[in-house]
């Protein structure tokens, strides 16, 4: 009776009888999750529990998917056959597996499955994240997949070959909130192909080969990248709708001029870096941002629009929640006059890697919320800022550039600066003086002030062709990071870096050619990071215990004795120490081996660390520093003293015998004088 009921039980519960449970599994359990990566399976393992929740099998040989077994998984959420060999999907294998949520397809050889026919593999009625990247899909084949999923929200495509989006590509996903369509060759996108998509969110169109986006009309997108393509037009359609749109990424792209967003929008992130962008003022060009050619018209004929009413539609586009604008990489010129009226929120702004040879803000400047400006690598030869107008500026990227001529007191005018790079440009510095009373505002001069900036941390001077270093030149200006380096012959006048002895952490003097340093290191008692390599010095003064020196570079100067300077009392903080390139002493600087034998601090190209020692009293020989032997100059020492002593008692011999000889010769003489008549 007993054998007659489990017959029974066998029959009814027909999924649960397939499980094979003395059948050993080549997968790893953790709970409810099978870990099946990388086994070499040629079809889906049977011998799993049945309420298997989360099943893994990527990286193996899979080529078909049937019924049996992955049906009987009928409690599965996540299911990845990614990385396979899958080139056929029985239809229908999903729709009893109303648990499953999580797809992922990717890295097979669905485009195979697609030129079998178009019925599709039937419902996905409970997935919400499908990804079908790397497939070699083309043009057409994503519909076999697509035909019937109504609950999806994460879709991808990415990484195949379509090259147009249909009408009806996306009408069996209509609860898309993600879709990432990159890295194909799309180049034509039909009119309405994500109309339908209400509650899309996320787009990524980057990486393909569209040309124009001449009717931008979502207006429930948030993000939008369409970064790499070959876009040389993006205009909205004329709407007075609000757009939810807040990033958008058009960079590395050919966009001729900025593009034309909707008037009410929500935009917050702009990147247009990396194209052919020239900012043309109205008065240059009939329009702003326009070129005088017909290629406007050209792009957008079916909107039957003149130069000037496009003009008007730019300049009513409200960027006035705008944070992030990068318009880097481009070919812009000049700024038009009113360019950032409405971008009121701004506080990131580059414009980097341009042409600009200047830059003026007035008093007017609508950018009071700007945090950071970087205009490095330009070819700007002044700025002009109205004073204390960027009050809330704190980074200032102005490397690589011609400046040369700036007005005196300019950075004083940021009461929040707190970083400023002017690396690379030909500004030197002014004396200090007060700047209300020896300066008036905006007087240019030709040289820039940094003292009284009660803000700023780091400040970088490097290759500016400074010469000068006057006392007092950061006054009440709490720096931690200074970076003076290559400025061949740069004079430190005696306290030039006077006040920051309580918040230097970082100073850069390197490849100065400094034959002095007339600096009091001792008194930075903060001070972490001290690179004086590529100069001519051949004296520090001693540290003490209070210092927090963390990396020291001697390189390439004319030290022979670092014993007076008492760098070992630092050896508790020092953690790396340059010495490569200085004609050393080895008996003078014995602790260095002591140094090394510890281990405590790392000294960088050791083995090509030489010093100078004397095996005779010969010429000396150069040997690796490392060799330095206490016991070995202590010989050399006695050598000295000995020499020393006979050369002593030799002189003295001298000496005696010359004062014997003189004493001889004068009584003689004196004898000669008394013999004569």
């Amino acid at each position: 009776m007993r054998l007659y009921l489990l017959l029974f039980l066998a029959v009814v519960n027909g999924g649960i009888s397939t499980y094979r449970p003395w059948e050993e599994s080549p997968c790893l359990m953790v709970n409810m999750e099978a870990f099946c990566q990388d086994k070499g399976l040629h079809q889906i393992p049977w011998a799993l529990p049945p309420k298997i929740e989360k099943l893994y099998l990527s990286k193996n040989q899979l080529q078909n998917l049937t019924n049996t077994p992955l049906t009987f998984y009928t409690m599965t959420k996540d299911l990845d056959l990614s990385s396979n060999q899958i080139s056929f999907i029985q239809p229908g294998i999903f729709r009893d597996m109303k648990r499953l949520q999580f797809i992922n397809l990717s890295e097979n050889l669905l485009d195979r499955l697609a030129h079998l026919n178009d019925t599709g593999i039937g419902p996905l009625p409970h997935a919400k994240f499908l990804d079908l990247s790397s497939n070699s899909l083309q043009t057409g084949m994503a519909e076999y997949f697509l035909q019937d999923a109504p609950l999806l929200e994460h879709l991808s495509l990415s990484g195949n070959s379509i090259m147009r989006i249909s009408q009806k590509l996306f009408l069996g996903t209509p609860t898309l909130v993600q879709l990432d369509l990159r890295n194909n060759v799309i180049m034509d996108i039909e009119e309405g192909a994500f109309e339908h998509l209400t509650q899309l969110l996320n787009l990524d169109l980057s990486m393909n080969s569209i040309t124009c986006i001449s009717d931008f009309s979502l207006r429930t997108l948030q993000t939008l990248d369409l970064s790499q393509n070959s876009i040389e037009t993006f205009h909205t359609t004329e709407s007075k709708d609000e757009y939810k749109l807040s990033q958008i990424d058009l960079s590395e792209n050919r966009l001729l001029h900025f593009p034309i967003f909707p008037k009410v929008n929500n935009l917050k992130y702009i990147n247009v870096s990396k194209n052919l962008i020239q900012l043309v003022s109205e008065s240059a060009s009939e329009g702003f941002g326009y070129y005088e050619n017909d290629w406007l018209e050209l792009s957008f004929q079916q909107f039957n629009q003149s130069k000037a009413n496009i003009h008007e539609h730019v300049m009513a586009a409200n960027l006035s929640k705008l944070i992030h604008l990068d318009l880097s990489y481009n070919k812009i010129e000049t700024i038009p006059s009113g360019f950032f009226d409405t971008m009121i929120s701004l506080k990131f702004l580059n414009l980097s890697r341009n042409c600009l040879q200047t830059f003026v803000l007035g008093p007017s400047n609508p950018l009071s919320s700007l945090v950071t400006l970087d205009l490095s690598f330009n070819l700007l030869q002044n700025i002009s800022v109205a004073y204390n107008t960027l009050t809330s500026l704190q980074n200032v990227y102005l490397q690589n550039n011609h400046i040369h001529i700036v007005e005196s007191n300019i950075f004083q005018g940021f009461p929040s600066l707190r970083l400023l790079d002017l690396r690379r440009n030909n500004i030197s510095i002014c004396n200090t003086y007060s700047p209300v009373t020896k300066h008036r505002l905006g007087e240019t001069t030709g040289c820039a002030s940094f003292s009284h900036l009660t803000s700023l941390h780091q400040l970088y001077l490097s290759d500016n062709m400074v010469t000068n270093l006057p006392t007092n030149a950061f006054h009440k200006t709490p720096l931690t990071v200074l970076d003076l380096s290559t400025n061949a012959g740069l004079e430190v006048k005696v306290k030039a870096l006077s006040g920051l002895e309580s918040s230097l952490e970082y100073l850069y003097l390197q490849d100065n050619k400094l034959p002095t340093l007339n600096i009091d290191l001792p008194l930075f008692v903060h001070l972490k990071t001290l690179n004086l390599s590529g100069n001519r010095l051949t004296w520090l003064p001693a540290w003490n215990g209070a210092c927090s020196l963390e990396n020291l570079d001697l390189r390439n100067n004319s030290f022979s004795n670092l014993q007076a300077s008492d760098i070992s009392t630092v050896e508790k903080t020092l953690k790396v120490l340059y010495l490569k390139g200085n004609p050393l002493s080895c008996c003078e600087n014995v602790w260095i081996s002591y140094m090394i034998h510890r281990s405590s601090v790392e000294i960088p190209d050791l083995d090509l660390i030489t010093c100078e020692h004397s095996q005779s009293f010969g010429y000396p020989e150069e040997v690796p520093v490392s060799q330095i032997r206490l016991s070995h100059c202590e010989k050399e020492d006695r050598k000295k003293t000995n020499v020393t002593i006979v050369i002593a008692f030799a002189v003295l011999l001298s000496v005696i015998a010359i004062g014997v000889g003189s004493f001889c010769c004068f009584r003689r003489q004196r004898f000669n004088r008394q013999l004569k008549p």
